[in-house]
């Protein structure tokens, strides 16, 4: 057991003499239970934290650890189960637990604010945006007309162009970047003491995301906001937290500075940096590491240290004897009594891939499309979404499928899949053979060739019935089983995908996402397919859920050969499965190569707008491109190159007048731009060497 000091220490200012200023939010010894079934069950348990005046606060782990808890508690707006049951909250000294309704609704309305998940859920449908946003200046005292000024003067500050047209508009006419954007304004109205994000960016693209964390950022300087920054995202939380708190069970088991925490000192952490993808793995040749077991029950006994049922390094005094806060380095703390041996815990998945469980990419494309356009018709106006794509995918492929909303990736995905008709001369075909434009022509043989994982496991399974009548269901209507032959295949299917065969009769409301979309894969694996759609299958997901679902994809795939088609915004995920990259925009295909050629200069200039929006754990980011503007209207897209309006490496008037061709520009290597390669080269490793 280590012999390092154990926190906390004499702090700076005691040392000095001086009164340090009160933190904007500080919790002490917080504990919060949720009664279930007449029993309290214990949800935080002894949560001490503190965010001082204008920093930036990063709260991470797995969903069920209480981070969303501890958010609703200092806003006192705990579900009615909920209730604190000892500890405080100090918000700018004042004690939040003590303060009547009057009270509390003075802090919410002036102090602390929240910024939720999901932005469309946050905006009430049927009220105007500009309403919703006046009416927190309303609520401070403004009049209807210094409201509409100010409403306008603050979407401005969170850079939305044309303020007046947007403020006319209900939520549902706006994308998903301007709807959280919308939210945010509708947070920093009162100019708050303290802003609570709550996965502020999960399920935005790659672009919208920098937008909305270079957003925070400039608007917390500005006015000098505390932030609390909820996530799973730990690239994001790097990129805009100063310091980081990691719960789990409700504990906060390691917390310091964020270079600090990003070398962690606690198993816990250690094992969620090494489920996220990196540069330069490949599932042909790494395995992604899991942390095994699960989450402890809500309100579980746990006696000892609160990881210590799934940690691979724990010994008995573990499990008897709470760890303290160890301090392992000017304000980082680890409880872990052997915190000192964390940085080489062993692994729960082995590393390498062996050579035998590899597949084979080659022969003839097993799906091919050949000119393949989508015109859809609304109000009058034809709207392209796809424009004559070509793409051929072999047997046991990965073709990672990437570009921002309203690119065409679902209306691709839905063509191959028969759910949307292509228009006339467009050519689909499964191996050699073609499809039917809709899936109710085709064969049962064809339908049963092509199946779909999607990205909500909740709204994909009928809640109604058990996982054995659902992959069951499947089996009968693809495969025509009987009863007894069903069975035997479930259970073959259930530990094909890692699913404990004796949850068979659970329904999905009774388990955790991960084994939500266990199911949803077993489902569309149940039919033998040879071509499987994955529709952003790990969005949603932890990142610990994520790294076991993406290594249970790769040995499926060896295992049984299967093709994917593999639609994401997580860039990190896309090049760990794929062999090739297709990147569309605007419905056409701007390049299409092998992964690391794509994910290497020189590359598409948008392509190089995407790459460097995405944060990394390493904290290695590539110089920020930012796009100018919002995607352009499909119904009237921009003449010569579609993405010339917005192409940070505009080459000239060639690029308004004439739209480029797609050519291979190496082998297997395709791109549409004018700028000759050596040059789009140039400029791009000059990019990167002097940033």
């Amino acid at each position: 057991m280590s012999t390092e000091e154990v926190f906390p220490t004499t702090p700076p200012h005691a040392l000095s003499g001086t009164t340090p200023p009160a933190p904007a939010i500080e919790l002490e010894d917080l504990e919060v239970v949720y009664r279930v079934r007449g029993v309290d069950r214990s949800v935080l348990r002894g949560v001490s934290l503190s965010i001082g005046q204008g920093e930036s606060y990063g709260l991470v782990g797995e969903s069920g650890c209480g981070k969303t808890t501890a958010a609703f508690a200092i806003m006192r707006h705990l579900p009615r189960n909920g209730r604190v049951v000892s500890g405080s909250i100090r918000v700018n000294g004042e004690d939040l637990l003590a303060m009547g309704e009057g009270g509390i609704r003075r802090l919410r309305a002036r102090t602390v604010s929240m910024v939720y998940q999901n932005p469309a859920a946050a905006l009430n449908p049927s009220i105007r945006v500009g309403s919703q946003v006046a009416e927190v200046f309303q609520l401070l005292g403004a009049d209807k007309r210094e409201a509409r000024a100010r409403t306008q003067a603050m979407l401005e500050k969170v850079q939305i162009s044309d303020p007046a047209r947007v403020m006319q508009r209900y939520p549902h006419q706006l994308s998903g970047g301007m709807q959280q954007r919308v939210v945010i304004a509708m947070a920093l109205a009162s100019d708050p003491t303290l802003l609570i994000l709550d996965e502020p960016t999960t399920g935005l693209d790659a672009t919208v995301e920098a937008e909305v964390l270079d957003l925070v950022a400039g608007l917390r300087k500005e006015f000098g906001t505390s932030v609390l920054f909820i996530s799973h995202n730990l690239g994001v939380i790097r990129r805009i937290c100063e310091r980081i708190g990691v719960l789990y069970a409700g504990k906060l088991v390691e917390e310091g500075r964020t270079d600090d925490v990003f070398s962690p000192r606690h198993p816990y952490t250690v094992g969620l940096l090494r489920c996220i993808p990196r540069g330069g793995l490949h599932k042909n040749r790494d395995r992604l590491d899991t942390i095994p077991g699960y989450l402890p029950q809500l309100g579980a006994d746990l006696p000892g240290c609160v990881f210590a049922d799934r940690c691979v390094i724990a010994r008995e005094v573990c499990r008897t004897d709470p760890p303290p806060p160890y301090r392992v380095g000017a304000g980082h703390t680890s409880r872990c009594h052997f915190h000192d041996e964390a940085a080489e815990l062993p692994r729960a998945t082995p590393a390498r891939v062996s050579e035998a469980h590899i597949s084979a990419n080659g022969g003839e494309p097993v799906v091919r499309l050949e000119h393949t356009s989508k015109t859809f018709r609304q109000e009058g106006q034809e709207i392209p979404a796809l424009v004559d794509i070509d793409v051929a995918i072999a047997p046991g492929e990965t073709l990672g499928l990437v570009g921002e909303s309203g690119s065409g990736k679902t209306t691709l995905a839905r063509i191959l899949l028969g759910l949307t008709a292509p228009d006339p001369d467009s050519t689909v075909e499964l191996s050699g053979e073609p499809l039917a434009a809709r899936i109710v022509k085709r064969g049962s043989k064809q339908v049963r060739s092509l199946q779909i994982v999607f990205q909500n496991p909740d709204s994909a399974l009928n809640r109604r019935f058990s996982v054995r009548r659902i992959i069951g269901r499947a089996l009968k209507k693809l495969l025509g089983m009987g009863r007894d032959a069903r069975e035997d295949r479930l259970r073959e299917i259930a530990e094909s995908v890692r699913f404990d065969a004796r949850l068979l009769s659970a329904k999905p409301v009774q388990l955790s996402g991960g084994l939500k979309q266990r199911v949803a894969i077993g489902r569309a694996f149940a039919g033998e397919p040879r071509v499987v759609v994955c529709d952003e299958p790990t969005s949603a997901l932890d990142v610990s859920v994520q790294a076991a679902i993406l290594n249970l994809l790769a040995d499926l795939q060896a295992d049984a050969g299967v093709t994917y088609l593999f639609i994401s915004h997580d860039l990190g995920v896309v090049r760990y499965l794929s062999a090739r990259i297709a990147v569309l925009y605007l419905g056409r295909l701007m390049e299409l190569g092998p992964a690391e050629a794509v994910f290497e200069p020189p590359h598409h200039p948008y392509t190089e707008a995407l790459l460097s929006a995405v944060p990394t754990v390493e904290g290695t980011e590539r110089p920020r491109i930012k796009l100018a503007g919002e995607i352009p209207s499909a119904a009237n897209p921009p003449t010569g190159c579609v993405f010339h309006t917005r192409c940070p490496r505009k080459w000239g008037e060639i690029c308004e007048r004439e739209e480029p061709p797609l050519k291979e520009v190496a082998r297997g290597h395709f791109m549409r731009c004018h700028i000759p390669l050596d040059e789009l080269k140039r400029l791009q490793t000059q990019s990167n060497t002097t940033s």
